[in-house]
């Protein structure tokens, strides 16, 4: 075991454990956050798929003590005081979810590819969410959800504050 101090969703937390535990375990068992998913285990499916220094990653491929010092953000932190994320939301007005498993990692990437991408092209949406699977859905109606997600932000970041 070994003493790993881990900022998630913005507060920090020391725990010890083993540094070769998944991450995707230690985000799991070790801080109940289980809205990140645990699929394949193998880096395929992208269901465990956070933020790590913003950047997109796989839980289940980074081990606990890759993550000491990181900064790591899950689906949890994305609703602000219950309403949802612009990506969440147009996930779901758009139906781009059936059984719901594989979202958390599909919405985590839509965040990192909208930050970085406000007006991502259908090649630019396809890079992104490659290293996601669904395997209920289909892939159409992610890609609707992610450009609904894109207007929606774009349209957000136009509006002035004398517009409230």
């Amino acid at each position: 075991m070994t003493e790993l101090t881990l900022t998630v969703n913005g507060e920090s937390h020391t725990i010890d454990v083993d540094p070769s535990k998944p991450l995707v375990d230690v985000l799991r068992d070790d801080l109940g956050l289980t809205g990140t998913k645990k699929g394949c285990s193998t880096g395929v499916c992208g269901a465990c798929t956070v933020r790590i220094d913003d950047e997109p990653r796989k839980a289940c491929m980074h081990i606990a003590g890759m993550a000491d010092g990181k900064s790591i953000q899950t689906v949890e932190d994305l609703a602000d005081d219950g309403d949802l994320h612009p990506v969440q939301e147009a996930f779901l007005e758009e139906f781009s979810l059936q059984c719901g498993f594989c979202t958390p990692g599909f919405v985590m990437s839509t965040v990192a590819l909208l930050e970085e991408n406000s007006d991502p092209t259908d090649e630019e949406i396809e890079t992104a969410l490659h290293g996601n699977t669904c395997r209920c859905t289909g892939y159409d109606m992610i890609f609707e959800g992610v450009k609904r997600a894109a207007g929606e932000m774009s349209d957000d970041s136009r509006a002035s504050p004398a517009d409230d």
